[in-house]
């Protein structure tokens, strides 16, 4: 148990610097000029979402728990990963891939689905790359906790 929730950490750390480097440097900019919110295909509704609407999201006005919430996440994955990586051929990278796969068509696919796609209006190429951004980050996430629970002792 301790070397999954030191995977979950690890996992969820990941998670948070993969979300930093795509969505946060790329995506919105650090100033807000990135391209998901300079497009001049985005929805105005997502932008004033992000950018207009009280109360702001929390990963805008107060990161924190966020990235705590996100750690959490990867502890939770980990454990997930501990109980059905025994069923995937061995090896870290095909069980990474795996795992990738499943966050990725579980929780990412649905998100940008239901929430941006669906509720706020945002065009598919758009979409389209924040789902870029969620594969890595699955990707980068999922091999972290791989690795780690893989490691021979």
């Amino acid at each position: 148990m301790p070397r999954t929730i030191l995977a979950g950490l690890a996992g969820g750390m990941t998670m948070n610097v993969t979300m930093v480097l795509t969505f946060r440097l790329l995506g919105f900019g650090w100033n807000g000029g990135g391209i998901l919110l300079s497009s001049p295909i985005q929805s105005p509704k997502l932008i004033a979402v992000w950018t207009q609407l009280e109360p702001l999201p929390l990963v805008v006005a107060n990161p924190a728990p966020i990235i705590i919430g996100m750690v959490l996440f990867g502890i939770g994955h980990a454990f997930i990963y501990r109980s059905v990586s025994v069923a995937w051929p061995a090896g870290i990278f095909q069980r990474a891939l795996r795992f990738a796969g499943l966050l990725f068509f579980m929780t990412f696919l649905f998100w940008e689905f239901f929430t941006p796609f669906n509720q706020l209006g945002e065009p598919l190429p758009l979409v389209a790359l924040e789902l870029l951004f969620w594969a890595t980050i699955a990707f980068a996430e999922a091999f972290v906790i791989a690795s780690v629970i893989e490691r021979k002792q």
